[in-house]
């Protein structure tokens, strides 16, 4: 893909004057990991200012279509009067609390405080008072900036991300299975000719409807198979005879895949050789499952025995088939499966399966079988968790604690490999503890946090918490470009630049690396990239990248190491930072994936394969994964026990409360709420019930009802569906205040990948009394239970 600028034809009558300029930029759009590419047009009218088209382009994962969110993505882009375009300040008053108002103040003044307080707290409190919180929607290049500013910049290990809470089990799971994380390790067009597709805790259809077409084959031959306790858009791809929707109880997926597994190998589904050849630990794992036969996970999982056994049939016939020339057979997972205690053994479970059928890395005559693979949620998600914002990883995938990997980065920074942090807290952990202190008044966590690209006020479980820790710190830095709900807690707030306004690389969910292209410059008028400098001729205001903000950090803060403002330059950086490494970028190549090459990672070189994607452009690196070996050392993919830990079931009256999106809104709405035609759609956070639920707590369609529990209350419209299980309730997450739906999660994590619990949370509901309704002054107040609790919990 290139940039090209469009001809602009002046209307009749019009003069070129009156024309004004056109230019069209071929990008990808801004929301999720399915990266759909797009034309953006912009056009710039004398007096009338700049307006914008956006239309799908030809791309393999969305063949030219574009959801709502995508066909409306440069709204964010007009000129707007809630758009940030200068740094922004507050001071505290005697009591240490943050005044209401914020002041319009310059880039040298901002960037002067900010240096300054953080010497002072960290001079007080050591280096790891100071904390950095990303996000999955930054660049590759900003990804790989913001790891180096924490540990280098700031000397602190305190540095989590967004995707903790988004990719972190699917992620965990294939690296002990696989040996690494790519997320969907072939090209997404490869379901196209499924026969089979089992589909667990995603609905697609609302959160990237274009990957729909891709489902499309499974469903004409009758073999999509969707798990979700709703009857959600997504299930209802299944009606018809185009497949199966399996309806568990909200966490009983691990028991179902457990004794779906069951039947496979106990009916003779499992490919012995297969096994044989490349997976190790096949033992381990049967015994571990043995005693989950359809008739006693029923119990567990809300699943009928007969359905169990159909599902585990299907796919074993399937399988079977496809390895004699058939049809492939996918097994695919989401956040729903995920997003729980144990959801990196539920993703596992689900990457046994595949493996117990011998679908991964397997083709037949050329032709792949099949595989697993998990659906990256955020934009830049799979980049996001390779380039060095977890808490405990290096850019290439590297290892924070591994000697090696941290000679490898000191030998790319030009630093002491002694002066690298060693891990910090996973996500959850370092929310719920900033800004609190033990019973001797020492700090149990960071007492500054630096936010770029996350709305933690909204999307962080117990938000309650969040929010009254975000109002402890003594200095909190968000970077955004809207004054969202956690910018409204700051002390700083940072303009940026949005995704039209920079350059830069984003890898999508299939491993492919991506050009982001600017095509208009931020509002401010001034040229916000990294040539442009302070000075008497330009204008020390406007948003920046955070690539500039962070040199201009480290510079104040005297780090020994350099920093690089242009997207470029950074990008070479971390083709060396990962050469060698699990996600290898050292053989990519800016010019060839502007001239339209398609690199997957790992590219260790930039050679290009034989092969073209489904839309002609050549391909670079490793468009399917695992083809010869797994990344472990033996070259074998790894089985191994899976034991459920009993859950503990819903107390008298309470339901069970799970969280999702729909169609029209995405993460915590920051950008989507301030897009009328999706507002208009879901203006305020919907309560999906069963009409025999309503009935049984005294709720009326269209009225309001409050969902509470220990954690705290939310308040929202009930709407009727009939397609959900009568013990669960549903309520999306993107809206803000009352309406916020993670005031009810839990701070409980998966002992393994620290991902919180958003899917299964005890809750009771009740009609709503008038003073809680939304626009009466009184709102739901948290629970004081709530504020008992101290920490993180595990």
């Amino acid at each position: 893909m290139t940039t090209t600028p469009a001809a602009g034809h002046p209307a009749q009558g019009e003069s070129d004057a009156q024309q004004g300029s056109t230019r069209t930029v071929t990008t990808h759009c801004p929301y999720c990991a399915l990266q759909c590419a797009m034309n953006l047009t912009v056009r710039k009218i004398p007096g009338q200012g700049t307006g914008f088209e956006v239309e799908g382009a030809s791309f393999p994962t969305n063949r030219g279509r574009l959801c709502r969110k995508g066909n409306t993505a440069a709204e964010p882009l007009k000129n707007r009067g809630d758009r940030i375009t200068a740094p922004l300040i507050r001071s505290r008053n005697a009591a240490g609390q943050r005044t209401r108002a914020f002041e319009e103040t310059t880039w040298s003044q901002a960037l002067d405080h900010i240096a300054r307080r953080v010497r002072q707290i960290q001079q007080e409190r050591g280096p790891d008072a100071v904390g950095v919180f990303g996000s999955g929607g930054l660049t590759n290049e900003k990804t790989y900036a913001i790891g180096k500013f924490a540990r280098v910049g700031l000397g602190t290990s305190q540095i989590d991300y967004n995707g903790r809470f988004c990719m972190s089990s699917a992620s965990k799971a294939s690296t002990l299975a696989f040996g690494l994380d790519r997320g969907m390790p072939f090209p997404l067009t490869d379901l196209d000719d499924a026969c089979t597709i089992l589909l667990l805790g995603s609905n697609v259809a609302d959160t990237m409807p274009p990957f729909v077409q891709h489902l499309e084959g499974a469903r004409e031959k009758g073999g999509l198979i969707v798990v979700d306790p709703r009857r959600s858009n997504t299930a209802e791809l299944t009606a018809d005879g185009a497949g199966l929707h399996v309806a568990p109880a909200p966490g009983g997926d691990l028991v179902l895949l457990l004794a779906v597994a069951n039947v496979v190998l106990e009916e003779g589904f499992a490919d012995q050789d297969y096994l044989a050849q490349r997976v190790t630990g096949v033992d381990e794992f049967r015994r571990s499952i043995s005693h989950w036969w359809p008739e006693r996970a029923q119990a567990a999982t809300g699943v009928g025995a007969d359905q169990i056994r159909s599902v585990a049939r299907k796919l074993g016939h399937a399988a079977h088939t496809a390895r004699h020339g058939g049809d492939p057979v996918y097994i695919l997972t989401g956040r729903g499966v995920e997003q729980h205690r144990d959801g990196t053994d539920t993703a596992r479970a689900a990457i046994s399966l595949a493996l117990l059928l011998g679908l991964p890395g397997t083709s037949t005559e050329g032709r792949p079988r099949g595989g697993y693979g998990t659906l990256t949620g955020q934009g830049n998600g799979q980049g996001g968790r390779e380039m060095g914002q977890k808490s405990d990883q290096l850019p290439g995938m590297r290892l924070v604690a591994k000697p090696e990997d941290r000679a490898h980065m000191a030998q790319v920074w030009g630093v002491e490999e002694s002066s690298i942090p060693g891990p910090g807290k996973p996500a959850t952990q370092l929310l719920h503890t900033m800004g609190t202190v033990d019973e001797q008044g020492v700090p149990k966590g960071v007492s500054a946090l630096f936010v770029h690209g996350s709305n933690i006020a909204i999307s962080a479980p117990d938000a309650g918490r969040v929010i009254e820790n975000l109002r402890a710190l003594d200095l909190l830095v968000v970077a955004d470009f809207f004054l969202s709900e956690t910018a409204e807690e700051a002390d700083v707030v940072l303009p940026v630049l949005q995704w039209a306004e920079e350059d830069g690389t984003m890898t999508n969910l299939e491993g492919r690396v991506l050009r982001r292209r600017k095509a208009v410059e931020p509002p401010s008028g001034v040229d916000a990239g990294p040539e442009a400098e302070f000075g008497a001729d330009a204008e020390d205001t406007g948003p920046r990248s955070e690539l500039w903000i962070w040199s201009e950090l480290a510079r104040r803060l005297g780090s020994p190491a350099n920093f690089p403002v242009e997207p470029r330059e950074v990008f070479e950086e971390l083709r060396e930072a990962t050469r060698g490494a699990a996600a290898d970028y050292s053989g990519l190549d800016w010019d060839l994936i502007d001239a339209g090459h398609a690199p997957y990672w790992p590219v260790p070189s930039s050679t290009l394969s034989v092969e073209e994607s489904l839309t002609g452009e050549p391909v670079v690196g490793t468009s399917r994964m695992f083809q010869e070996r797994f990344a472990h050392a033996d070259g074998k993919a790894k089985l191994s026990a899976i034991r459920p830990r009993r859950q503990a079931a819903p107390q008298a009256g309470e339901l069970t409360f799970t969280t999702g999106r729909v169609m029209e809104h995405y993460q915590s709405g920051t950008q989507t709420r301030r897009v009328q035609a999706l507002q208009d759609t879901h203006p305020e956070v919907m309560l999906q019930v069963h009409p025999a639920t309503a009935a049984q707590h005294g709720l009326e369609e269209g009225g309001y009802a409050v969902v509470e529990n220990a954690q705290g209350a939310m308040v929202g419209l009930v709407e009727l569906d009939d397609g959900i299980r009568a013990d669960t309730i549903f309520a999306p997450f993107h809206y803000p205040g009352s309406g916020t739906a993670n005031l009810l999660t839990r701070g409980l994590t998966d002992p393994h990948s620290s991902m919180p619990e958003f899917k299964n949370t005890p809750a009771v509901i009740r009609p709503a009394l008038q003073n809680e309704v939304p626009g009466v002054e009184a709102r739901v107040e948290q629970a004081p239970e709530r504020r008992q609790k101290e920490g993180a919990q595990a």
